[in-house]
């Protein structure tokens, strides 16, 4: 049911030609392949004659007509043809995904992640395009997960490339890792290599690096588009994406470049080398050290951030019908369909036609209490909505042959089983253990979205009973906390933050508390207790910042901590949290003030003011585009930093001539100065006075103040 029926041991690739997949087995003397016959397969909901189509009824309802074919070509064109009929079908466009969900292999199957053969590579180059006039690789640098590393520099590029071509054949990685891989080192590898007339033959079969159609990488509820590589018998991963996905939930990083959030994990590299990407041409000729140590250290901070953000996929890929690759961008939802779909196809039964969808209650969020909180405890009820689904058997109504909670169920059993397993393991058994039961929480959290989203087993009926049964039983928490004595802070559906009673003042007292309260909830949900905090900076849903007993601070919500934040906004909101944290008000209204002369002053560097926008169709527009004042070159979905100058219009770094529109920066210090206006309640005006458009203007010609005789009158 988790890991599929098929039983080949130690897959690292499978790949379909034609008629023909190819397993990749790797062993104590390397890899090895063998290869049997592929039948691309397809399901619909009718069976019209098509050419090189067998049908064959399956049980069931929906599409229970499977198709088999001889050959990739009949596949397609049956395919289209059932489209233009507008016939309900399921024909996955993945030879690899079709030819796992029939056999019931999966890949990596009796390994831990370290038994991979990784690489990592990274560019370093003149240019940002392969095609300008001055484009050349400047070196490249190549590392594998035991730590060796080539760095590769020639005066003659051609050269290079060919031995790049032939270090990674030798080396015969499983997995080709890259921050930005998609984006940026492989197209940019590509475009020198077709310039130069050097073949790319990266494959295990010796075919070159090749490029899909655009696609879209689930993040989160967003979508990133990226173009995938693919090399024949490798997986090619993406540690941007991945750091990304990661980040999902967490909220933690400012930037997803390579250096940050390798500094933001702890993964950076001792006495860590910064070079200008723009003088790297330079300081090669003249230090050259430098810049070997700086392509060294960016390949060693991939291949950690891969470890970490990359081993939860790794070992769900033990389970998934899907390549490591695919699985790597692919959403919760649709890995959840895909063990249902392959489970369904085992028993030989067709897949039912999806729920339309609805909308439905979700979860009980609610804040009771705003500002700085001390004492906070968190409890959780632990899996939820999947403790509701088994405890409640909360299944699709379309499930028939009831593998929906079954497979939930087993999940949740195999998770419990390897918790208790890295508990008392260590080393490398340790962290397989840890890794297996990450990525077995993350596909169980994924079964209520999925009965919820637009996936062939759902039903929004059955979302919704899980979402009120859950939204009763955390009141009903609630209302045990205020029966015991303690105060309620903020409520989101599944966990509550609260002040417990006076005479819970340990970790151990909370601890028996929660067990107390546990006594009073239905069978099968768990609390937990989730965190214990010096204070809690509580401002509305979902936005706070929590102050550790180690002193560090967690922020969550976009209202602090905003990538899409001008850094002089994000610097001051950090600054004006310490000081709410430590009570110290006098010292949070100076703080204001000071940013507010330094803005006005125009002693606010550049850096600190440009943001960053997104190129969207509507600013592409030329009436639009003026006011963007966007270079020719730029191109839907571009990011590009931009600052806001007089007379209303937005321009790039390039072009400043300390023409900030500085008003429209005092403007926005106080719009973020707003976002704390729940914490400070009625004193908000005192501490954070509102600037005069008036008496700004009067400043700029001469001396004044920036606030109204009121407000003057307190600043001190």
């Amino acid at each position: 049911l988790l890991f599929g029926a098929g039983d080949a041991m130690r897959l690292v690739a499978v790949e379909v030609r034609g008629e023909t997949a190819t397993w990749f087995e790797r062993g104590e003397r390397g890899v090895t392949h063998r290869t049997e016959r592929f039948v691309p397969w397809l399901l619909a909901a009718e069976a019209p004659p098509l050419a090189g189509a067998r049908w064959r009824e399956l049980a069931g309802e929906g599409h229970r007509w499977l198709a088999e074919f001889d050959g990739w070509d009949d596949f397609l064109a049956a395919r289209a043809a059932l489209q233009a009929d507008r016939i309900p079908l399921i024909a996955f466009p993945s030879a690899v995904r079709q030819y796992l969900l029939r056999t019931g292999h999966t890949l990596f199957k009796g390994m831990t992640f370290s038994d991979l053969v990784r690489l990592q590579i990274d560019l370093e180059t003149t240019t940002l395009s392969p095609t300008d006039p001055d484009a050349r690789i400047l070196l490249i640098a190549l590392g594998t997960s035991d730590g060796q590393v080539w760095v590769l520099s020639d005066a003659d590029e051609a050269a290079m490339l060919r031995e790049c071509v032939a270090r990674i054949r030798a080396i015969d990685p499983d997995v080709i890792e890259g921050h930005h891989l998609f984006g940026f080192d492989l197209p940019y590898l590509e475009g020198r290599a077709k310039r130069l007339g050097v073949p790319l033959t990266l494959g295990r079969d010796g075919s070159p690096l090749t490029f899909g159609r655009e696609r879209q990488c689930p993040i989160g509820p967003n979508l990133r588009a990226y173009r995938p590589a693919y090399v024949w018998g490798r997986h090619c991963v993406d540690t941007l994406l991945g750091v990304m996905r990661f980040d999902v939930g967490r909220s933690e990083l400012e930037s997803y470049s390579l250096k940050d959030a390798a500094a933001h994990y702890g993964l950076a590299e001792p006495d860590r080398v910064i070079l200008d990407r723009r003088s790297l041409a330079t300081e090669l000729g003249r230090h050259g050290d430098l810049v070997e140590r700086y392509a060294r250290q960016d390949i060693a901070e991939t291949g950690r951030l891969a470890e970490l953000v990359f081993a939860t996929e790794f070992y769900q890929t033990q389970m998934l019908p899907d390549s490591f690759q695919q699985v790597c961008v692919m959403g919760t939802g649709e890995k959840v369909n895909l063990l249902l779909i392959r489970e369904y196809l085992r028993r030989g039964w067709g897949i039912p036609q999806p729920q339309p969808p609805r909308a439905f209650a979700g979860g009980y969020t609610q804040v009771r209490r705003t500002g700085v909180l001390r004492r906070v405890v968190k409890v959780d009820a632990e899996s939820l909505y999947p403790s509701l689904m088994l405890a409640w058997e909360i299944r699709p109504a379309s499930d028939r042959l009831g593998v929906f909670l079954p497979l939930l169920r087993a999940l949740t059993t195999r998770r419990l089983e390897a918790k208790a397993r890295a508990r008392t393991a260590s080393g490398p058994e340790r962290a397989y253990w840890e890794g297996l039961q990450s990525s077995l929480k993350i596909l169980i959290n994924s079964f209520f979205g999925y009965l919820g989203g637009p996936f062939y087993f759902n039903d929004p009926h059955a979302a919704e009973r899980v979402t009120l049964t859950a939204q009763e039983i955390v009141r009903q928490l609630e209302r045990e906390l205020e029966a015991t004595g303690s105060q309620v802070i903020e409520i989101d559906t599944d966990g509550i933050f609260f002040i417990p009673p006076e005479d819970v003042r340990t970790e151990a007292a909370e601890h028996d508390y929660i067990a107390r309260l546990q006594a009073s909830l239905p069978r099968g949900i768990r609390l937990v207790h989730d965190g214990r905090y010096q204070a809690m900076l509580s401002l509305k849903a979902k936005n706070y910042v929590l102050l550790d007993d180690a002193g560090r601070k967690i922020f969550r919500g976009a209202s602090l901590r905003s990538r899409a934040d001008e850094r002089f906004g994000r610097e001051f909101l950090t600054r004006a949290v310490d000081y709410l944290l430590a009570g110290d008000l006098p010292g949070l209204r100076a703080e204001y003030l000071r940013w507010c002369d330094r803005l006005a002053a125009g002693a606010v560097p550049l850096a600190d003011l440009v943001r960053r926008e997104r190129v969207t169709e509507k600013r592409l527009d030329p009436t639009v585009r003026r006011r963007y004042d966007l270079p020719p070159s730029a191109l839907l979905g571009d990011w590009m930093l931009v600052y806001e100058r007089r007379g209303g219009s937005l321009a790039p770094p390039e072009q400043y001539a300390h023409d900030e529109d500085r008003w429209r920066y005092l403007e926005k210090l106080y719009r973020f100065a707003a976002r704390l206006r729940d914490a400070l309640g009625d004193r908000f005006d005192e501490v954070f006075p509102k600037p005069s458009r008036r008496l700004f203007e009067a400043r700029e010609a001469g001396q004044g103040s920036l606030f109204d005789e009121g407000e003057a009158s307190r600043q001190g």
